[in-house]
């Protein structure tokens, strides 16, 4: 074989492998796995330890937002702070890698901006914010919740019929 034909083979692995890194990175990073639901929505498909650390992620923000809107009902701007705290950034550390990359970019973007709204509600408390402030950072972060609770949802558990 010529040197400009293991140039032209050189050449062609090189692409293919770039292909297939391609492929993998926008499946990992940007798709997810994921398949449609029933009712439009974009339903992640998880294995069912993923979906439990996912399910219960969410019932700690409904437990942070209860938290939350007590301490600001008694106007306890540090209780405020630890509780947003409680579930801010911090929080988010613990997910698997194997799980970040069945999760799609945009759900991705909407929890990381729900952890760092929690640390901003926080942060805001700390600095002097009144109730009336840290309901208004509150509601827009339900918001998000609202957003992704209605784009997204959890595949239903694999089925053990038959087995």
């Amino acid at each position: 074989m010529t040197s400009a034909s293991w140039n032209r083979v050189h050449l062609a692995i090189i692409v293919v492998l770039l292909v297939v890194i391609g492929g993998l990175v926008y499946t990992f990073v940007v798709a997810g796995s994921t398949q449609p639901a029933a009712d439009g929505r974009v339903a992640i498909v998880l294995d069912p330890a993923e979906r439990a650390l996912m399910l219960r992620e969410m019932r700690e923000f409904v437990a942070g937002v209860e938290r939350v809107t007590g301490a600001l009902a008694r106007d306890d701007m540090p209780a405020v702070a630890a509780a947003a705290r409680a579930v801010g950034s911090a929080k988010a550390r613990g997910v698997p890698v194997g799980m970040l990359g069945k999760l799609p970019l945009e759900f991705k973007t909407l929890a990381y901006a729900t952890h760092r709204g929690f640390d901003a509600i926080a942060a805001a408390a700390d600095a002097g914010a009144t109730s009336r402030q840290t309901l208004t950072a509150l509601s827009e972060l339900l918001g998000q919740c609202v957003t992704c609770h209605a784009r997204y949802a959890l595949a239903p558990p694999p089925s053990t019929a038959g087995r």
